[in-house]
């Protein structure tokens, strides 16, 4: 590894929400933001082509609360990516991620994502020049494999080559790719993980900081990866169960607040919604986002009812949020009367 470079540390890389299609929206990442205010959050992945010839303000918007905040770009030319790379730093953005994980057909035949594990020379091309024009941390998301490449000495050898051309970071899905048999969502969940393959790799790359991916669904394990490794990201549990994320703040990045309390959270995102509304959005734009707020709790089922039911109408606004805010207040007020 090339030592030359000095290593660029994106804040709350500690721990991360994975950057997810058609889930990590800004209104998503705002609501987030309500729940950890340290860790680092991600958008969806944003090709070069779209980001370049399509409506690039729209790919690149982002509320100032949302840092630390990361652009994910899905590409494969380095030029492209590293003017890209320039548009996400000029954006204000806190790191710039290049995908080469995501198995899908469609990235496939962009020829980014997780086919470019096989290509390491490529993406090493992509890190280098996306590196020489920003200040910002260059970072990069991948799988352990890909089909029958899947030895520990592949991953290596792509490791190898994305650190000597100054990767600041690679966060790691433990799991291999099936780039054909598989659909993307299968390949969340039937390729195997295997934590101790990317232990093993941290441990021979000492000097480039490394993240962990991929079936993360409590604090308890985290604390244990933060043993072997510098960062977790954790993906769909962060979605489902959002509240998760309140303690994050204060265990892992020792902040002294006290966590929030989830009416706070739906209090502070009344101005937002408010906001998106008067825009011309839909509720339903912010608030598919707040269903999983109240997972496991009593009432919670109700929440989630009155703003799936409610929520996609066309005249829906925060009487529906007060609604569904109705079916969890009571359980709160007994559980308060009963402290």
């Amino acid at each position: 590894m090339n030592d030359s470079h000095t290593q660029r540390v994106t804040p709350g890389a500690r721990l991360s929400i994975a950057p997810m299609m058609a889930w990590t929206t800004p209104a998503q990442r705002y609501f987030m933001r309500q729940i950890t205010r340290r860790a680092l959050l991600y958008t969806e992945m944003v090709t070069t082509g779209a980001l370049i010839h399509g409506d690039t303000g729209r790919f690149l918007a982002h509320h100032a609360d949302e840092h630390p905040v990361a652009l994910q770009l899905g590409g494969s030319e380095p030029a492209a990516m590293a003017h890209c790379a320039r548009l996400a730093e000029d954006a204000g953005f806190d790191e710039v991620n290049i995908n080469v994980g995501c198995p899908s057909d469609r990235v496939q035949n962009g020829a980014f994502g997780a086919c470019l594990m096989a290509e390491p020379a490529r993406v090493a091309d992509c890190v280098a020049g996306m590196r020489a024009v920003v200040s910002i941390p260059v970072t990069v998301k991948t799988r352990i494999g890909i089909d029958h490449q899947d030895s520990f000495a592949f991953l290596h050898e792509f490791t190898a080559r994305v650190a000597e051309a100054g990767a600041d970071r690679l966060i790691v899905h433990a799991r291999k790719a099936w780039l054909t048999g598989l659909s993307p969502k299968e390949n969340r969940d039937v390729p195997p993980l295997d934590y101790e393959r990317v232990h093993a790799l941290a441990r021979c790359f000492p000097a480039l900081p490394m993240s962990i991916n991929g079936g993360i669904v409590d604090l308890n394990t985290v604390d244990t990866q933060l043993g072997h490794v510098d960062g977790v990201m954790i993906g769909r549990e962060a979605y489902r169960n959002p509240f998760l994320m309140a303690q994050v703040d204060r265990r892992l990045f020792g902040v002294a607040a006290a966590p929030p309390c989830r009416a706070g959270v739906v209090a502070a995102m009344r101005g937002y919604i408010a906001d998106h509304l008067a825009a011309g959005g839909a509720l339903k734009d912010v608030t598919r986002h707040m269903l999983g707020l109240y997972h496991g709790q009593p009432g919670g089922r109700g929440w989630r009812r009155v703003l799936s039911e409610q929520g996609h109408r066309r005249d829906a606004d925060l009487r529906v949020l007060d609604a569904a805010l109705a079916e969890v207040e009571p359980f709160h007020a007994a559980s308060e009367a009963v402290a």
